[in-house]
């Protein structure tokens, strides 16, 4: 057994900083994806659009991207890592 925890220690390090990367990942897609986020940033992408800081088309564009997040968000793919394969 201690010629296994030798081996295997000096690896312990990276295992805990993977898994606190994965969560860390995860959380920031969930708050990415999270319908309130999205509310959010759709708001503020209308009132560009009504102070004439982009156009219709710009809009356009952007609201479906942001749909799309509040679609994948809404379905349960945040924190999986479906929203990172795009």
């Amino acid at each position: 057994m201690e010629l296994i925890s030798e081996v295997l220690l000096p690896f312990a390090p990276a295992r805990g900083s993977a898994w606190a990367i994965r969560q860390v990942l995860r959380e920031a897609e969930r708050i990415y994806y999270g319908p309130a986020t999205v509310r959010v940033e759709l708001a503020q992408l209308e009132g560009q659009l009504e102070a004439e800081e982009i156009t219709g088309e710009e809009f356009g564009r952007r609201e479906d991207e942001l749909l799309d997040r509040l679609e994948i968000g809404l379905r349960g793919g945040a924190g999986t890592g479906e929203g990172t394969a795009r």
